[in-house]
């Protein structure tokens, strides 16, 4: 009896942990999949250096004024994964679609990143927490 009490505390205590996470928490835009790997659902507030630098040169040609970090990394597959911190609050369906397109634009443009086989796209707010997790692979 105590064993069967024991592995119910421990589903009770995973399950509450999932919900707690705020896993389900973030809006997914344009993919009935989630990514193969899920990432964070925070992060820090500071992006870090070399995505600080991609950012001023999105900045620096005409990109959102609010976006101050992009990272450019490798995800499932292949495919590029790229996480973009940015001060604006507004985490509206339209707003997202506007940045979703000025920095895939620029990734493609002025990075040469190829986009060919997809992306997987996270954007964090300005508390860290995740506003957008796109999943927008074939």
């Amino acid at each position: 009896m105590k064993k069967s009490t024991r592995t119910a505390a421990l589903l009770a205590c995973v399950t509450g942990a999932l919900v707690l996470s705020g896993c389900a928490g973030a809006q997914d835009h344009g993919s009935a999949r989630a990514p193969a790997t899920a990432g964070p659902t925070a992060t820090t507030t500071v992006a870090p250096a070399d995505a600080a630098r991609v950012a001023e040169r999105y900045k620096q040609h005409g990109g959102a004024r609010e976006v101050y970090g992009i990272q450019k990394g490798t995800g499932p597959g292949g495919v590029p994964l790229l996480t973009v911190w940015t001060q604006d609050a507004n985490d509206s369906a339209q707003a997202f679609e506007r940045l979703k397109g000025s920095v895939t634009g620029f990734l493609e443009r002025e990075e040469e990143l190829s986009l060919s086989r997809g992306y997987l796209l996270d954007v964090f707010g300005p508390d860290g927490s995740l506003q957008h997790r796109l999943d927008a692979r074939p």
